[in-house]
């Protein structure tokens, strides 16, 4: 086995990765989630709890993250959570109550966080200094990658009439593949995420402080469509391929939207195009309870999977810019604001949706947050001297 893989071979890996832990392990249950609301009587706010249990463990790996005790364990531990992030898929499918949902996602959270953050300083570490920083949009473009296969499992298994738990278990069973593909790619590299010794603390300044709020923000304006755009396309009549379908059309946006907003950023700037993709999700969320018929979910799906995966990767990309020396440290800390906002994002609008019986209120609350973002992000860009 290659010891050094190449760039280009380490990214892939990190595609891989992510569609495994993110595309998959995190939003599998947006397409999923329908199903079980209707088979099992959970209300919307079940269902944004169950959601909010995830992005809690979410949140704290991510805080796990930032602490030395990682140091030189990145690799194992980004192994080890890939694996249980496939079997906690298959464990949701073998369960119906919803105190073991909550357990089960609350660790598969933890997972996607430990993945996230390993996987993503490790190959940002190796690209840079490769000079192939052009191929971090390959590795973030794993999670529109992963949306798109989850989605179009999730089409068969609705014209072969299974249940959700089938769901959940033939995405465990592709989880497991991934790992098997990633272990295959990435082998064993050199230094963890280029940094030879322990980080330093994170520097203290305005353009930092306010990325890091606007990263929060962008978390809590995103996640609201994320998780309940297919029980909106639900609650409009949609049929079970249509709501498969609008999560592919989400996944193939996204797979190729870190590399067209990564070239709008190189004639622009990362805090620039942060703030326009920003705003084009604005329009994408209010379309989703605001434009009639097939194409609000429709145009909604489009403009979330054209822009929120890469708007998670410039925000990363941003903090590591300000961050240079802590690269493990900066991502876990921007993850971590990214998780607080994803706690109380689908927890406030699922009470909102039980107490107004429809989502126009959430989803107008999910675009207010994500218009903030936009305007603190487009004032951390650092000033010329």
């Amino acid at each position: 086995m290659n010891a050094s893989p190449s760039p280009l071979r380490l990214a892939v890996a990190g595609m891989t990765a992510l569609a495994v832990a993110m595309g998959i392990g995190r939003f599998v249950y947006t397409p999923i989630l329908p199903g079980m609301m209707e088979e099992l009587h959970l209300t919307p706010a079940d269902a944004g709890w169950i959601a909010s249990a995830n992005y809690v463990g979410y949140l704290i790996g991510a805080l796990a993250a930032a602490g030395n005790w990682a140091h030189g364990r990145e690799r194992l531990l980004m192994y080890s959570s890939l694996a249980a992030s496939a079997v906690l898929a298959g464990l949701m499918g073998l369960n119906e109550t919803i105190a073991a949902f909550l357990i089960i996602r609350f660790l598969a959270g933890l997972a996607s966080a430990f993945v996230m953050v390993f996987m993503s300083s490790i190959v940002f570490s190796h690209l840079v200094s490769t000079g192939r920083g052009d191929l971090q949009a390959l590795h973030f473009g794993g999670v529109g990658l992963g949306i798109a296969a989850s989605s179009a499992l999730l089409a068969v298994l609705v014209t072969e009439h299974a249940g959700w738990p089938a769901g959940w278990l033939w995405s465990g069973a592709i989880s497991l593949a991934g790992l098997a593909l990633v272990a295959l790619l990435a082998g064993s590299t050199g230094p963890a995420n280029g940094v030879a010794g322990r980080e330093p603390a994170l520097p203290r300044n305005g353009s930092l402080t306010r990325m890091i709020v606007a990263y929060g923000l962008f978390g809590f304006g995103y996640v609201v469509t994320a998780t309940f755009l297919i029980a909106i396309v639900r609650e409009g009549g949609g049929s079970r391929v249509f709501e498969a379908s609008v999560w592919m059309v989400a996944g193939l946006a996204g797979f190729p939207s870190t590399w067209a907003w990564q070239k709008f950023a190189g004639r622009t700037s990362l805090y620039a195009a942060y703030a326009v993709s920003c705003l084009v999700e604005v329009v994408g969320v209010t379309a989703s309870v605001v434009v009639k018929g097939a194409a609000g979910p429709l145009i909604a799906g489009v403009l979330l999977g054209g822009t929120f995966i890469a708007v998670t990767a410039l925000g990363l990309q941003a903090g590591r810019q300000l961050a240079p020396q802590a690269p493990r440290r900066i991502f876990a800390v921007m993850t971590a604001a990214f998780g607080l906002g994803q706690i109380i994002g689908p927890i406030a609008a699922g009470l909102l949706a039980q107490a107004s019986g429809n989502y126009v209120a959430a989803s107008i609350m999910a675009a207010a947050a994500l218009l903030a973002s936009a305007v603190i992000a487009w004032l951390a860009a650092p000033k010329s001297p």
